[in-house]
């Protein structure tokens, strides 16, 4: 078999892999896109973060959970995704040759995959306690209307950091229900790291969603789309200190964000927004500052 299949999507991380696999699980990986894991990580960090931060020490086996949540719930929210927006997705480039959209894939096969990703999601659901249950059942509501949200506002982007950083409220409820001041300071910086991300993001299909009637946060920046994610970094970061001063105050907390703020100021004097490879990469580059951001939250709530 060949390097790479022409059903493949152009941004996949995993061609080698995934053109080896037969059709039926070659699709059903797309679809869920489990050959592009910078998804789950960007969903995973943040249920890092609020395990963490409650200082109830490393929590190895409850992250291994919820790894699996993320990757199991992101797959399914594409999957989701997929099957509302399968006559856009046929008219732009990018996403043109997804599973459902080419129709490679029935829509019915597609929500079956959908049920079964679910399925696996209640497990990691059943794992939790009682309070971090009802708070995890809470974001469905944002998932199921957020592939509507590019059709009725310029920022989808805003909606998708509701929505993604909501495992933060997971994990500290697992573990606490109180300083609820601060986790909403660190909820609210975390929605705006979101929507920095996502704009970089979405400036591979400036051109494509533009045609097609498609709104988001990087057509309505225009050319200022590099003030506004230094903007919103600039807010995740002065918001997540206020969140980690209203838990522990002290200057100590305050620089374990230097390294994420360096790395947010890294993409941003480095993004290239004309440039078709440039965006993406400094997309990808986000695994990193959610890795940074998790050290800088297991300082604040175990040291």
């Amino acid at each position: 078999m060949s390097e790479t299949a022409p059903d493949i999507v152009p941004d996949t991380e995993h061609r080698g892999l995934v053109a080896r696999l037969p059709q039926l699980p070659r699709d059903l990986a797309q679809l869920a896109r489990f050959d592009r894991p910078i998804g789950w990580w960007l969903l995973f960090w943040p249920c890092v973060w609020g395990v963490w931060l409650t200082g109830s020490g490393w929590q190895l086996a409850l992250l291994a959970w919820l790894l699996l949540g993320a990757i199991a719930m992101r797959g399914a929210g594409c999957v989701y995704n997929d099957i509302v927006d399968a006559d856009l997705d046929r008219r732009v480039a990018r996403t043109a040759l997804r599973p459902v959209a080419s129709g490679r894939i029935s829509k019915k096969v597609a929500w079956t995959w959908l049920l079964a990703l679910c399925g696996l999601g209640l497990l990691v659901l059943l794992q939790l306690r009682w309070e971090a249950q009802v708070v995890a059942l809470a974001s469905l509501a944002l998932v199921a209307a957020y592939p509507f949200m590019k059709r009725i506002t310029w920022w989808p982007q805003a909606w998708l950091g509701l929505v993604f950083t909501w495992g933060l409220l997971i994990g500290w409820a697992q573990f606490r229900t109180d300083n609820l001041d601060a986790l909403a300071a660190l909820y609210g910086g975390a929605a705006l790291w979101v929507i920095g991300f996502d704009t970089i993001y979405a400036l591979q299909d400036r051109e494509d969603d533009a045609m097609v009637g498609i709104r988001s946060s990087a057509l309505r920046l225009g050319k200022s789309v590099t003030t506004g994610v230094a903007l919103f970094y600039a807010g995740a970061i002065g918001l997540w200190a206020l969140g980690f001063w209203l838990l522990r105050a002290d200057w100590i907390a305050l620089l374990t964000l230097v390294p994420v703020a360096a790395h947010l100021g890294w993409q941003v004097t480095t993004l290239e927004a004309d440039n078709p490879d440039n965006p993406l990469a400094r997309f990808r580059s986000n695994r990193w500052a959610g890795a940074l951001m998790a050290a800088a939250c297991f300082v604040v709530g175990n040291a």
